[in-house]
């Protein structure tokens, strides 16, 4: 027995292990097919322009699902991006351990927001799209705390723009976390799960 439709095929457009894991949760089948954008010249584009975080964010991910998708029109491309924003500043995925240092004491103490944006592709165009914003608040972090949880968590890390992860051991960094747990991790669960049933990927 199953909740999903045989056609259209789903695609993830992602090579997150956390969206992966997301989906294949909530029982879906699925295949993952990472896109290779130019992630970099799409931010510098988008704060050149005085985009918002936001903005960018979805654009992002919709470079991602059309790549895939213009290959594959017949199936429906899940495309996704986060940006962490802090005090303004735009953070990308931190380059080795030390970056993961570098981040965790820029945002020591403050609040963040994780602009995450999901777009939907099929049929050579974009069908939906959908952005939260998880704010999160990190309590103050030792220097001896730093080397502890990254000595603990190693390389893991660097796959997250604010290098950590909130469904392992990141989760102690935190004094305070608003929004849906499946954003924060990058895939907003609930909205894509209505469009899915609206779009007669799942049953309704």
């Amino acid at each position: 027995m199953t909740l999903q439709s045989a056609e259209p095929r789903l695609v993830l457009a992602s090579a997150s292990a956390s969206r992966r894991a997301l989906l294949t949760g909530a029982g879906m089948a699925f295949e993952a097919r990472p896109a290779a954008v130019d992630e970099a010249e799409i931010k510098l584009a988008a704060q050149t322009e005085g985009l918002p975080a936001g903005e960018a964010a979805l654009l992002l991910a919709a470079a991602k699902a059309e790549r895939i998708a213009r290959r594959d029109p017949e199936a429906l491309v899940i495309g996704c991006d986060q940006l962490l924003v802090c005090d303004g500043v735009w953070f990308d995925k931190p380059e080795g351990l030390a970056g993961a240092a570098d981040h965790l004491r820029a945002l020591s103490g403050r609040p963040h927001v994780l602009e995450t944006a999901t777009v939907a592709w099929r049929g050579g165009r974009q069908v939906w799209q959908h952005l939260e914003r998880p704010q999160l608040t990190m309590r103050p972090l030792t220097e001896s705390f730093i080397a502890a949880y990254l000595a603990l968590e190693g390389e893991a890390v660097l796959g997250s723009v604010g290098a950590y992860r909130l469904e392992g051991p990141g989760v102690q960094l935190f004094s305070q976390v608003q929004g849906e747990h499946s954003a924060i991790l990058g895939l907003p669960l609930l909205p894509l799960l209505a469009f899915l049933r609206q779009h007669g990927v799942l049953l309704g």
